[in-house]
């Protein structure tokens, strides 16, 4: 029997509308994926009804999110849409799976909702996806590269200026691609008052018997429903400080830090491992970390206006723009700490001047 991924930790109740209308090509894997859904839902306590139906749009009351599911062309009507709209205002969520973004062209909102559309793909082969977000509910239990086999999809524009991009394709490792070294596979992103989540991946049927896969599709669904907590924001001008390179990087203390699968995890005493390549006075800082049980954790953050280190789980320090504030108690500086995701914390700063990503 194949193993169904469950949520690390229990989820409120709640329901699924999954919809697989097609107005163009139809997929052979829509029956495998209405049924990994299904099988999810049993395994994590949301209820699922799929559907071919449109007219279930005007009274979607009932459900947290809607999983478009290989859907392709019109499958909506005018009235259909404006109480989709709606629905999504209200703090709703969308999932998009794979021809979800060859979908309603001519509709402005579905086509930001979903984030982009389709524009071409080569022939079904193994790629190397990039993993950029490890504590996504939808990817922190992926590894750095993931290699699988797709139709992998190019799209009309790039989803990074709207959307947090969780992974992107290597286009040097298949044939066909066209969008570059900067690829957009699956995002997120917070949408007039609801959620969305995107992923290139469910052309085959095989897609569906993939543990990895399945577990990717299910974050994407927790997040959709409310159920993980994301910030799914766009992240545009960061430079990576950590990607699995250590360069830049000085150990002082005891102990020592191993580099396994671009996640560093601490051994032999509470040392530090500090970016010692540049000093940074104005930043926005992004930090993802995993956590193994409910050992102790903590993050030294030495903020140059005060000139003194900050060491802590949760903290803020005044910013300049307090748009984004987000929990935390104030002080001086420039550097703020916020919970990210199910995967693992994040953290983050947004005072002005240029912007750094850990």
């Amino acid at each position: 029997m194949l193993g169904v991924p469950a949520a690390a930790h229990a989820d409120t109740p709640y329901d699924v509308l999954v919809f697989s209308r097609t107005a163009g090509f139809r997929h052979d894997s829509i029956a495998a994926g209405t049924q990994t859904i299904r099988e999810l839902g049993a395994a994590n306590g949301f209820s699922v009804t799929a559907t071919e139906d449109p007219a279930v749009f005007t009274a979607l009351s009932s459900f947290e999110a809607v999983v478009f599911l290989n859907t392709t062309g019109d499958v909506l009507n005018a009235a259909q849409q404006t109480a989709f709209e709606t629905w999504i205002k209200s703090g709703r969520g969308y999932v998009g799976v794979h021809a979800a973004a060859d979908t309603e062209y001519d509709w402005p909102f579905y086509g930001e909702l979903v984030g982009a559309w389709f524009a071409s793909h080569p022939a079904i082969q193994s790629a190397n996806v990039k993993v950029e977000d490890r504590a996504h509910a939808a990817t922190a239990h992926l590894p750095q590269v993931w290699n699988r086999t797709d139709e992998w999809y190019d799209y009309r524009t790039n989803a990074r200026s709207t959307a947090h991009v969780l992974a992107t394709l290597d286009e040097s490792s298949y044939s066909g691609g066209t969008m570059g070294a900067d690829h957009p596979h699956s995002w997120c992103k917070p949408y007039q008052g609801g959620r969305s989540f995107y992923t290139g991946g469910g052309h085959t049927v095989a897609s569906y018997t993939d543990g990895a896969f399945r577990a990717h599709l299910l974050g994407g669904i927790r997040y959709a429903a409310g159920q993980a907590k994301a910030d799914c924001r766009p992240e545009t001008g960061y430079v990576p400080l950590f990607n699995g390179s250590t360069a830049g990087w000085s150990q002082a203390g005891p102990g020592a830090f191993t580099n396994t699968d671009a996640t560093l995890t601490s051994t032999g005493g509470m040392g530090l491992y500090w970016y010692s390549a540049k000093q940074f006075t104005s930043y926005s800082l992004k930090l993802d970390w995993r956590l193994a049980g409910g050992r102790q954790h903590r993050r030294l953050h030495r903020i140059p206006a005060v000139e003194r280190p900050v060491v802590g789980g949760q903290q803020r320090v005044r910013g300049a723009d307090r748009r984004h504030r987000r929990g935390g108690s104030d002080d001086r500086g420039g550097l703020y700490v916020q919970v990210r995701g199910s995967g693992g914390p994040g953290c983050g700063a947004e005072p002005a001047g240029g912007v750094e990503h850990l």
